[in-house]
C-alpha cells in the first residue's frame, strides 16, 4: 500500500441498479491508496447493487446528492450497471455534480453504461472514450470518438468497458488521481 492519494477525496456517484464491482473495486483500489472515498447518491439511504445477474448487496450512500458539493472531492467515479446510469442521466443535480468536475479539470472514470450520464451532461463531443459495446452509437451519436479498447484516457476522462477491465480501470484512475488536476478535462 502506497498511500500515494493520502489527502484525496473521490466522489463515487451513485444510484439503485449500479454494477456491484464498478462500484465496490474502485472504491477498495483508492482507499488501498489512501483516498478517501463517499458514495454520494440521489438517495439518502442505502443503494442496492445488481451483482451480475441479480440485486445484490445494499451499499451506504455516505452524502446525499442534494447535500454534496462538488468541490469538496479531488476525482468522480461513474459506475455502471443498466439502471444506475439511466436513472441518474435524468437527474438534473446528478448532471450538474458531473459537470463541475469537468469545468475545473479534475479527473472522471466512468465505466460501461456510465458514459450516458455523460452524454446528458453533453460532456462527450470531441472525446475519445469507450463504453460497455451497446453505448457505442450513443456515444457516436453525441460525437465521441468510440473505440473498443480495455480502457481509454482522454484529458483526465477515463473510460472502460465491462467489469473484466476493473484492473486497467483502477490503474489508470488512480494514475489521473496521482497527476492531479488536468487544464484538458473540461466541458
Amino acid at each position: 500500500m502506497s498511500q500515494s492519494l493520502q489527502g484525496k477525496r473521490v466522489a463515487i456517484l451513485a444510484t439503485d441498479g449500479f454494477e456491484e464491482a464498478e462500484l465496490s473495486s474502485p472504491r477498495a483500489a483508492l482507499q488501498e491508496e489512501g483516498a478517501e472515498v463517499q458514495v454520494v447518491s440521489p438517495k439518502k439511504q442505502g443503494i442496492r447493487a445488481w451483482a451480475k445477474t441479480d440485486w445484490g448487496d445494499t451499499y451506504q450512500v455516505d452524502k446525499a446528492l442534494d447535500d454534496a458539493r462538488p468541490s469538496d472531492y479531488h476525482a468522480l467515479v461513474l459506475p455502471g450497471g443498466l439502471f444506475n446510469p439511466d436513472t441518474l442521466r435524468l437527474d438534473e443535480k446528478a448532471l450538474a455534480f458531473t459537470r463541475h468536475f469537468f469545468e475545473q479539470g479534475k479527473p472522471v472514470a466512468a465505466i460501461c453504461h456510465a458514459p450516458w450520464i455523460l452524454i446528458n451532461a453533453g460532456l462527450v463531443e470531441g472525446r475519445r472514450m469507450t463504453s460497455v459495446p451497446s453505448v457505442s452509437q450513443d456515444l457516436k451519436n453525441a460525437g465521441a470518438n468510440w473505440v473498443d479498447e480495455s480502457v481509454v484516457v482522454d484529458k483526465g476522462l477515463v473510460t472502460s468497458r465491462t467489469p473484466k477491465d476493473l484492473d486497467d480501470f483502477n490503474a489508470k484512475l488512480i494514475e489521473s488521481l496521482e497527476q492531479g488536476e488536468t487544464t484538458g478535462n473540461h466541458a
